[in-house]
């Protein structure tokens, strides 16, 4: 199992798609074992895209980040990484394909509503900015066997 960031950026939450964003996760199987509205602060948010510093668009999203409230996810599921990019889709709203996150809500170059981690190093970095100790929550799902195939010796 792997546990992933997801962020849904200000125009996600200031369109109220909150509820529909997270719903298509747990549809799709994906487990939330952490969630929290927040406001980003300057220091998270040049921590957390300090891999872009000095790109044209470094300034731009650091201010679009800190401008609104976010709503932090963690989410698990074999393959949880991999998947939560296929559901986010292209990251500009007017390429991604209809029945993704950004193709479905977004047609925005610059709005495009949700991050998710890239690879399992990025995803153990990035929620530990934004969950501490206690905040991402372990816990059995009794449905999992309806979810993964648990007939073999690891779940499928």
């Amino acid at each position: 199992m792997e546990t992933t960031l997801i962020i849904l950026k200000p125009d996600a939450v200031q369109r109220c798609l909150i509820g529909r964003i997270i719903s298509r996760f747990e549809d799709k199987g994906l487990q939330v074992v952490g969630a929290k509205m927040m406001r980003i602060s300057q220091q998270l948010a040049a921590t957390h895209y300090e891999s872009h510093k000095g790109k044209k668009f470094y300034d731009g999203l650091v201010r679009f980040m800190t401008s609104q409230p976010v709503v932090v996810l963690a989410v698990r599921g074999m393959g949880a990484i991999e998947i939560s990019r296929k559901m986010m889709g292209a990251t500009f709203g007017s390429k991604a394909e209809p029945g993704t996150i950004r193709g479905d809500f977004g047609v925005s170059n610059s709005f495009n509503l949700i991050h998710g981690s890239d690879s399992p190093e990025s995803a153990k970095r990035e929620l530990g900015l934004f969950f501490g100790p206690g905040e991402v929550v372990e816990y059995q799902r009794h449905l999992d066997h309806w979810i993964y195939d648990m007939s073999g010796k690891t779940p499928e």
